[in-house]
């Protein structure tokens, strides 16, 4: 089994870089970030693309995985499927094992049991979600992915257009339709109008 090590507090470092700022749930998605990386097991953060995050929610949290993890958007490792959760799905592509992992629904009430002399509920959560155990803090499941990975990941360098508006689709998320490449808004599939 591969030995994986992690410097919580650079990586704490790293994430309130970006916001000039530290919040728990930055806490929180470094954490999971670092569980999924013992749990499948890979060394992280990564340099490649062999893990796909799935994140719940954006913001902070988001950030925390994406710098415990180096999935990204901008990587295509990273997506963002907005239930508004604390939560996220780490998948190996090579072996394809998933772990979803989120906050215990007990966490911010052991946040202020652990760190009792902290000035409010805030500040009890960032300090003890760096240092209460993962099996106190975390839950983790083993799952199996409802969405084809192979769709997801697409092919990198394909290039479609859309017969209708023109627009270049990137990575095969082109529709066909009789025979005829279609980016989703023009088959129909809008987030806007």
């Amino acid at each position: 089994m591969l030995s994986v090590h992690f410097d919580l507090e650079a990586l704490l470092e790293r994430t309130a870089a970006l916001h000039r700022h530290l919040c728990p749930r930055q806490v929180l998605g470094v954490r999971i970030g670092i569980l999924a990386g013992e749990m499948l097991p890979l060394e992280l953060p990564q340099n490649g693309k062999r893990l796909l995050a799935f994140v719940e929610t954006d913001g902070c949290f988001a950030d925390g995985v994406s710098v415990a993890t180096g999935c990204s958007i901008g990587h295509r490792t990273m997506r963002v499927v907005d239930y508004g959760k604390v939560a996220a799905t780490f998948v190996d592509s090579f072996t394809r094992r998933a772990w979803r992992i989120w906050p215990s629904p007990n966490a911010r009430t052991r946040a202020v049991e652990f760190v009792p002399e902290a000035a409010n509920r805030w500040k009890a959560q960032l300090e003890a979600y760096q240092q209460i155990p993962n099996e106190e803090l975390l839950i983790s499941r083993e799952v199996t992915l409802t969405v084809d990975l192979t769709a997801i990941l697409g092919k990198p360098g394909t290039r479609a257009t859309c017969c209708l508006c023109g627009e270049e689709v990137l990575n095969q998320r082109e529709v066909m339709k009789d025979g005829q490449p279609l980016c989703k808004s023009c088959a129909g599939e809008r987030y806007w109008r």
